[in-house]
């Protein structure tokens, strides 16, 4: 943040608020520990502050100090509204494009209140009065604990908000293997630690607890797998049957892209899951090295994120997305060949 924006975050913050603190539509750890944790820091400080999430969250996310103030926008539409149109301030984390929000995008677009980002996606919209926005950046979560130290007060961070803002940079950073994975964020994670974050029981909590039914499935999805060693590429696909199969619950997919990348040779994984209700193939991107899937999920598949992790959507068949997918990758076999 520059010296103006964090002067105008201070003489906004300087007056009691009411705050909305918004993540994207689906929300990963990045998304929900960042917005914990500055729901925590707000109410430290003394504002009116709720959390409004698009829709619902994985299960091994739910343990988070904070998770049970939540306002889900699909199941309390309503009190959600509320909020949003009594704000003023509303805080948007870990996306850039108000698009991302799913339903919510013309509730936010009619909101009254001032707008603060803070993201480190790759080209953010100009929406927002305050823009925190940094691609270099591990993880939203590493931001927040940047914007409260540009504040002077990382020593409001207690325990809970240091647990919230350590799960996000662990998931992010795929338990800080990522290149975007900098000495700065060892350093920050450190604090947290310091401060109350266990990193065991934290790891235990997101990574160690498995369902029967999820083992399973993710069973079927290696079997699934298809290599491509001439473009160091490896896919998975999962059909909408297979997910009921065995018991899908949002989140049971977290991590099977990444398998693909284990493999020796492969740079470039996806894995391609059936959402029959939503009618599309939603399309998780993961790549090692240069190639950027960003752009790939960008020109292609509605979508982007970062360099090497990124998400997209089809709205034909699993088998037309697969064919096209194939002869897409043609034209990039150069680029994943260097």
């Amino acid at each position: 943040m520059n010296s103006a924006d964090i002067t105008t975050v201070k003489s906004i913050l300087s007056q009691p608020q009411k705050i909305a603190i918004i993540p994207h539509r689906n929300p990963d750890g990045d998304a929900m520990g960042s917005c914990l944790a500055l729901y925590g820091f707000l109410k430290k400080r003394g504002h009116d502050v709720h959390v409004v999430a698009p829709n619902d969250y994985p299960k091994f996310l739910k343990w988070m100090p904070g998770n049970d103030t939540v306002i889900n926008f699909e199941r309390e539409n309503t009190k959600a509204k509320e909020v949003i149109n009594e704000a003023s301030v509303i805080f948007t984390l870990d996306f850039n494009d108000l698009s991302r929000v799913g339903q919510m995008e013309s509730v936010l677009h009619g909101a009254r209140a001032d707008f603060i980002m803070i993201d480190h996606h790759q080209q953010p919209s100009d929406y927002a009065m305050v823009t925190y926005s940094d691609v270099t950046m591990s993880s939203t979560c590493e931001m927040v604990y940047n914007f409260i130290d540009f504040l002077g007060e990382t020593d409001r961070i207690d325990a809970d908000m240091a647990t919230n803002l350590y799960t996000g940079i662990m998931t992010d950073t795929g338990s800080f293997k990522y290149r975007s994975t900098s000495s700065k964020t060892h350093r920050v994670v450190a604090e947290l630690i310091d401060k109350g974050a266990d990193n065991m029981a934290i790891h235990q909590e997101v990574f160690d607890t498995n369902s029967p039914s999820r083992l399973h499935l993710l069973g079927v999805a290696l079997s699934n797998m298809v290599i491509l060693p001439e473009y160091r590429t490896a896919y998975i696909t999962l059909t909408q049957d297979e997910l009921d199969r065995y018991d899908f619950k949002k989140g049971d997919t977290e991590g099977f892209v990444n398998y693909g990348l284990t493999l020796e040779g492969v740079i470039f994984a996806l894995i391609f899951i059936e959402n029959r209700e939503e009618g599309i193939i939603k399309i998780s991107l993961r790549s090692i090295g240069d190639f950027s899937v960003n752009e790939f999920a960008r020109a292609h598949f509605n979508g982007g994120g970062h360099t090497n992790a990124a998400g997209g959507r089809s709205e034909t068949s699993m088998e037309e997305t697969i064919s096209r997918f194939n002869d897409i990758l043609k034209t990039y076999k150069d680029k994943l060949n260097p």
